[in-house]
């Protein structure tokens, strides 16, 4: 008998399998990774800055600590680079948002907030929209995600197996549950917004954001390491290639790429940046937010040998090692779950 079945192959289940072999907790994982795109598809970027209200990301500080530690340790074990540290660049609108940063960035988010204010006349970005001046974010960065799963996938080979889950082949014992010849003692499911399929766990409130992505190539821009925010972003992704994002939509649940949202991108496109580029890629996928915005992490409250890992939304790759090791410890050493993101606080609305 192993101790988890992971069915899912996208970003929350691959960080809940190197969690896993961390600890030396047995696994399989069950996936077909053709039915959503969204972990293929998102730049991975973390950002500790609301830049709506100009505060801090919930958990920030936590967050951004754990994820480099996991990230890290990853690099490691699969023998590869996956995280790049960047600069987020925030242009200002006007004098009263430059000045409330200095406010800010002397104050509670002075880990987060350079101090100084860039003057974008003195600055070699080559055809980038900057306003006057603009301030830079730190602690930011984005993971390979691509990368990450396809390497997490060869290293992890033995145990996944590649086919749709068929929730009629789960059987529920005292001691564990069976799933075709695997028996284990519990089974975890990740997987994202298609958790809609799942009759035990179809009534967590997903709100799912369907988002659009392009990618470009051009020689007329020369910043490295860096993401520009102008309502959307620039970053590079290797030589002259950049990625450019992102959309969002509520009415869509599908990962095909769209007309609407291709002009959209454009248009965001043509506020950021003024030069030639080719487009080589237009990518959809549908990111698996939750109704109050906090993942969705826990136990069945009927069958106490399933758990749901879900919700990560946006933020995916800033909350998932977080969470992921306060699941582990949750059940290894029985340490409660993170009040916000229990699935218990669902129970009463639906198991009422």
């Amino acid at each position: 008998m192993i101790d988890f079945i992971i069915v899912g192959q996208g970003l929350a289940a691959n960080v809940l399998a190197h969690h896993f072999h961390q600890n030396s907790i047995r696994f399989k994982m069950i996936g077909n990774s053709k039915l959503s795109n969204c972990s293929n598809v998102a730049a991975g970027i973390w950002n500790p800055i609301v830049f709506k209200r100009l505060t801090k990301s919930w958990m920030a500080d936590e967050l951004i600590s754990e994820l480099n530690i996991f990230y890290s340790a990853c690099e490691k074990t699969l023998n590869t680079s996956l995280i790049t540290q960047r600069q987020i660049i925030k242009p200002f609108v006007e004098d009263q948002e430059k000045n409330l940063w200095l406010k800010k960035s002397q104050q509670n988010l002075g880990a987060f907030l350079n101090p100084f204010i860039n003057d974008s006349h003195h600055l070699d970005f080559k055809n980038c929209y900057l306003n006057d001046y603009y301030g830079l974010v730190e602690n930011c960065g984005n993971l390979d995600l691509v990368a990450f799963i396809k390497k997490s996938d060869e290293f992890f080979k033995h145990d996944i197996i590649s086919q749709t889950f068929d929730y009629s082949n789960l059987k529920m014992e005292e001691d564990g549950i069976i799933f075709k010849t695997i028996k284990a003692k519990h089974i975890i499911f990740c997987e994202g917004h298609l958790v809609k399929h799942n009759p035990f766990f179809n009534w967590i409130p997903l709100k799912p954001a369907k988002g659009e992505i392009i990618t470009i190539q051009t020689n007329e821009l020369n910043f490295k390491n860096k993401i520009l925010n102008k309502n959307g972003f620039i970053m590079d992704v290797a030589d002259q290639t950049y990625k450019v994002g992102a959309t969002y939509a509520w009415d869509d649940s599908t990962d095909q790429p769209t007309n609407k949202g291709l002009l959209e991108l454009k248009e965001k496109l043509k506020k950021i940046i003024g030069c030639n580029y080719q487009l080589i890629n237009h990518q959809a996928g549908v990111r698996p937010s939750s109704a109050d915005r906090r993942p969705i992490i826990g136990q069945h409250p009927k069958y106490k040998n399933l758990y749901v890992f879900n919700g990560l939304g946006t933020k995916g790759v800033m909350l998932a090692p977080y969470f992921g090791k306060n699941f582990v410890n949750f059940c290894l050493n029985k340490q409660a779950l993170h009040p916000d993101i229990n699935v218990n606080r669902f129970y009463d609305s639906h198991f009422a």
